[in-house]
């Protein structure tokens, strides 16, 4: 019995998502869809062409939340998301899912991932493979990764409350990487386990400003006061987009143990072009 769920999260990219559809095709594992309410004919197409996925349907658009949805669906205790530009190599989960067994502690599998054609790894793939946090329990700790290329164990996904609806979409794999430390999980960097991502050229307009919102939103939720505040002040550009969000954030506001803000603060002191 399969023992590992692919979940991803999709909008409006029927042809991408569809070409992820047949490379994930080719693995024995299951795969569930939740459709962020798209108005092409994302739904249809999948219906017609891929009739063993498990398709969601939301009415709204969940952003990352909707990976949520997935998870909770899923009957397997390990859940491999990807975008609807990604996929997993072919011995990716038989790799992976012996290290969660070897490690009952080990909640993230964050894989190496290569982008595009050329196969090159990923640029976070340096400040991974060289984590200031040292060896962790299966491999390099780390304190992040990229959702499409992160295996998790589902139920320690589940018990943190997963993807946060405050964050909706950018940079929600940080707050996610925070609470499961937080409560005590190893999250490692396995550069044996493979992703392959395919993104499409160029970043729709704005979407670096809502990254530095997430940013700010997950440290007024999570780091110090003072912490928050200083990155508030530096990026007002930001801290305008987060003030819709701000009540909110505070409102599930509880401080991270001092160790995991020691390595928040280390993380951060990482020089930027590494």
């Amino acid at each position: 019995m399969a023992r590992t769920t692919v979940v991803i999260a999709s909008r409006n990219r029927a042809d991408s998502l569809l070409r992820t559809l047949s490379r994930l095709s080719e693995l024995a594992v299951p795969v569930i869809l939740v459709d962020n309410a798209s108005t092409d004919d994302t739904v249809s197409r999948v219906r017609n062409e891929f009739p063993n996925v498990l398709l969601l349907e939301s009415a709204v658009n969940r952003g990352a939340v909707a990976r949520n949805l997935g998870v909770q669906a899923a009957r397997t205790p390990f859940v491999a998301f990807a975008d609807d530009d990604s996929w997993w190599a072919p011995d990716a989960i038989e790799r992976a899912e012996p290290i969660f067994d070897e490690h009952p502690d080990l909640a993230v599998i964050v894989a190496h991932t290569l982008v595009g054609p050329a196969e090159e790894p990923d640029p976070i793939t340096p400040l991974l493979r060289h984590s200031p946090l040292g060896e962790g329990v299966a491999g390099p700790a780390v304190l992040g990764f990229l959702a499409c290329s992160a295996i998790v164990r589902r139920q320690a996904f589940l018990d943190v409350d997963g993807f946060s609806p405050v964050l909706f979409f950018r940079g929600e794999e940080t707050l996610l990487s925070w609470d499961l430390a937080a409560a005590g999980w190893a999250l490692c960097y396995v550069e044996d386990v493979v992703a392959h991502h395919h993104p499409a050229a160029g970043r729709a307009p704005g979407e670096d400003v809502v990254e530095r919102r997430n940013a700010l939103l997950a440290a007024w939720m999570r780091r110090p006061l003072a912490s928050a505040l200083a990155a508030s002040l530096k990026d007002p550009k930001a801290f305008r987009a987060a003030l819709p969000r701000l009540r909110q954030a505070l409102r599930q506001r509880r401080a991270l143990p001092e160790h995991l803000e020691a390595q928040i603060r280390a993380i951060a002191q990482q020089p930027r072009g590494a």
